[in-house]
């Protein structure tokens, strides 16, 4: 079911810093700053040649990360993301093997444009998944 590691998020606590530390300290490529207030957050992505790091920052005080925030306030990693051929398919096999979708079990258009799902981390060890369609 599950493909390549599609990114890894780190909640962070100030967007602009964290993307221009991990452009001038590691010489990293960072995409500009997108805002999604759907998901109440802004990112930018960290592009590596395997991979991405999806640097997250509060958008707003009712955003779902800013509790996280609140207990790192130096920030921390939020979740991993795979990817899924069907997200549709994954998500019944998930549920019927006894795993929670958290929401409305419904995908959402995610920061890539595409279907994502986020896993309940008690399933998975303490670890927030997210899965997305690719």
């Amino acid at each position: 079911m599950l493909g390549r590691v599609n990114h890894i998020a780190l909640v962070v606590p100030n967007l602009a810093e964290a993307a221009e530390r991990y452009r001038s300290v590691l010489g990293a490529t960072v995409t500009e700053p997108d805002a999604l207030p759907e998901h109440g957050v802004s990112v930018v992505f960290v592009t590596l040649e395997n991979t991405k790091v999806e640097l997250l920052e509060p958008l707003g005080s009712d955003s779902p990360i800013a509790a996280f925030l609140a207990k790192n306030p130096a920030g921390g990693m939020h979740h991993i993301c795979y990817e899924v051929e069907d997200i549709i398919a994954a998500r019944d096999s998930l549920v019927a093997a006894g795993g929670r979708v958290l929401g409305d079990g419904q995908p959402k258009i995610g920061a890539h444009g595409k279907p994502v799902l986020f896993l309940h981390p008690k399933d998975f060890f303490g670890t927030l998944i997210e899965l997305e369609e690719v």
